[in-house]
């Protein structure tokens, strides 16, 4: 198939862009384009203009500021795969990215537009959810930004306003010094859609004891989720398995899980919990061998 007709306009500005979406509730941003160009071919999305933001200087780029590391909407997922601050400060970004795609979609895929797309199974948006990383948008007004708990709604959809722009994502990093991160995931094939993913980040004190906990998971519903009872259950004990296994299966029994042609809701949940566990564990390890 073809896409229906539409005007193709590259603003110069991001005032310039924000005026364009404003202007039109049927236009749509397009950046990496890795997964708007083939809604575009099988006609699933149908805009009447789209608004090229990828060569917008003041969208791309990583940067630290104070206790946050801001990453540009338009910057593509190759380059912060390879970048030294994300590697030093996001561990769990960093860890993600070989499972995001293939390597030639991380070459023209940006890390907005993952977010933007809003996947129900996308590493990127887990991520971002599970470290409570804040939305940054832009419209003709100004600046504002949002919380990942209240930005993904649905499946592809978000809470970004009629006329605003996704323009960063601002990820808190962690003042602890021993911190380990734990990622897993199921699908077909390696770097296809997941069926169902995984994503834990933990701190320890010097004794051994966590400090500090996030996991989240990916793929069970229409959108990611965040597993706030269960790593607040484990901060304050040594992250046993007992421990990690009571907790997950507390906080997966409160989850309504949905089922597809992949997947039914038991395998979800079933697999969510081992999943889970299994990056908690592997965050606990990645920590203590830290500390040691």
């Amino acid at each position: 198939m073809k896409p229906v007709p539409f005007d193709y306009i590259r603003p110069s500005t991001v005032a310039e862009a924000c005026a364009l979406l404003a202007q039109d509730a049927e236009a749509r941003v397009i950046a990496g384009g890795q997964s708007l160009v083939p809604m575009l071919a099988m006609r699933l999305a149908r805009p009447t203009q789209l608004v090229d933001i990828l060569r917008l200087p003041e969208l791309t780029g990583i940067k630290q500021d104070g206790d946050s590391i801001v990453v540009g909407a338009t910057t593509r997922q190759a380059a912060a795969e390879r970048d030294a601050l994300i590697a030093a400060k996001l561990p769990l970004l960093a860890q993600v990215f070989p499972w995001v795609g293939h390597p030639a979609t991380r070459r023209r895929g940006t890390i907005g537009g993952s977010v933007a797309h809003a996947d129900p199974s996308a590493e990127i948006p887990l991520v971002a959810l599970t470290l409570g990383a804040d939305i940054v948008l832009r419209d003709v007004k100004g600046e504002t930004s949002i919380k990942t708990s209240e930005f993904f709604l649905g499946p592809m959809v978000t809470a970004i306003p009629h006329g605003s722009l996704l323009t960063a994502i601002r990820f808190p990093v962690w003042p602890q010094q021993w911190i380990g991160t734990g990622f897993h995931e199921v699908n077909a094939r390696h770097s296809d859609f997941a069926f169902v993913c995984a994503a834990a980040q933990v701190a320890l004190d010097d004794a051994g004891r966590c400090t500090a906990c996030a996991v989240g998971i990916g793929g069970l519903g229409e959108y990611p989720v965040r597993l706030d009872d269960a790593a607040q259950a484990l901060v304050g004990s040594d992250l046993g398995d007992k421990a990690i296994a009571d907790a997950v299966e507390v906080a997966m029994g409160k989850l309504d899980i949905w089922a597809d042609l992949h997947a039914s809701a038991d395998y979800r949940r079933r697999t969510g919990g081992v999943l889970a566990r299994r990056a908690l564990s592997d965050a606990r390890l990645a920590a203590s061998a830290r500390r040691q």
